[in-house]
């Protein structure tokens, strides 16, 4: 009894062998081990959440890209039909003419260039068929390249384009090229601009029931962030595609394009202006036209310097517009959106650098909007009736 009576105090609550050693395990660790330790596992999460989501991206990325056309189309014309509702017009009406209104003004802007191709079409093939022949000549008179040499090095050429091309166009978030893939893509991008202009703010609310009643103010607040900081990121690249198709269209008329018959400068300002949209090959391959077209028409110095023009131009564009000007309107710095651009090309080509923007300066803002604590302070009437339910 005695025994016992001294073993007992040992035995009421023994201390398990796992606990002491790690705690020993622990206390031999510097501070600095411990640290990295525990941003390491917290990163190795993030990182393996952020995987998960990609991949559920790609596996729905013809459902998902369309809806981020959507939004950024939205983007642009809510607050024309805002406006709109502002001076009494109906709801119905002002998105009605909004959305009309964007598609009649893309698409004659489109019907204007391929009409003056259309009608210079003939002209433009002659001159083209001169040019190339007297480029051959001189390559062969000042070179001694004969027509078969340079056959196979327009044909080593046109496959490097080719290589180079396809390699950009693909990637994980490529549309698919078929016309059925296109229509569903552009009937699902019609719909959902259409819903988010009529009831964005009632998708919205639903978006936020979604989640647990102590965070939806978060969220709510976090979201309204995020669309302001989209809605000038498309202004913003308005005035980008401006001035691209100022500075080119400026320098084709300086040079000498003229403007009756084919090729007009206003058309090639167009076809750029358009172009500078689809990013990273958008306005070079417009600018490319203008190019051409100085070859053909006015020689090879003069196309000399209309390349020179278009790589000035997107020289500005893509080392001053872009991230100082996009960079300071979306509140992100300059070099995060080169290297935004550079990334979202990499990993899905064309998509990925139209996204990769917006995306990235949208996130930032929410981000830093929970992170700041406001959305604690300021609470929308509507989100409260939210939090009610």
């Amino acid at each position: 009894m005695l025994f016992r009576a001294r073993r007992a105090p040992e035995s009421i609550n023994p201390k398990p062998k796992a606990v002491a050693t790690r705690d020993v395990v622990s206390d031999t660790l510097p501070d600095g081990m411990k640290i990295a330790g525990a941003w390491a596992w917290r990163l190795l999460a993030i990182v393996g959440v952020l995987v998960v989501f990609g991949l559920l991206v790609i596996q729905l990325r013809d459902i998902v890209i369309p809806l981020m056309i959507a939004v950024l189309i939205a983007a642009l014309l809510v607050p024309v039909v805002q406006f709109l509702v502002r001076h009494r017009w109906p709801k119905a009406l002002a998105v009605a003419v909004a959305l009309l209104g964007a598609i009649v003004i893309v698409a004659g802007l489109i019907y204007l260039i391929v009409w003056q191709i259309r009608q210079g079409a003939d002209d433009i093939q002659n001159r083209s068929i001169t040019a190339y022949e007297t480029f051959q000549k001189w390559l062969n008179t000042t070179f001694g390249i004969d027509s078969a040499q340079l056959n196979d090095y327009i044909e080593q050429a046109w496959t490097a384009i080719q290589d180079d091309s396809a390699a950009l166009w693909s990637g994980a978030l490529t549309v698919g090229t078929t016309a059925g893939h296109f229509l569903v893509g552009a009937l699902l991008v019609l719909f959902a601009t259409l819903f988010i202009l009529i009831d964005g703010k009632g998708i919205w609310n639903w978006i936020v029931r979604l989640f647990p009643r102590k965070a939806r103010a978060a969220v709510d607040g976090s979201g309204h962030a995020g669309w302001i900081t989209l809605t000038t990121f498309v202004k913003v690249q308005i005035f980008v595609a401006f001035i691209d198709a100022v500075g080119i269209g400026l320098g084709a008329f300086i040079l000498g394009l003229p403007f009756g018959g084919f090729p007009l400068v206003i058309p090639i300002t167009i076809a750029v202006f358009l172009g500078s949209f689809i990013p990273v090959v958008g306005a070079v391959v417009t600018g490319t036209i203008a190019i051409f077209v100085a070859l053909v028409y006015l020689g090879p110095i003069q196309a000399l310097i209309m390349l020179g023009i278009v790589l000035l131009v997107q020289q500005v564009e893509g080392h001053i517009l872009q991230p100082l000007v996009m960079g300071a309107a979306v509140k992100v710095h300059p070099l995060a959106v080169v290297f935004a651009v550079a990334a979202g090309s990499g990993v899905a080509g064309i998509i990925g650098a139209l996204f990769a923007v917006p995306l990235v300066a949208t996130l930032n803002v929410m981000v830093t909007y929970i992170a700041s604590g406001k959305w604690r302070e300021t609470t929308r009437p509507q989100l409260k009736e939210a939090l009610k339910q």
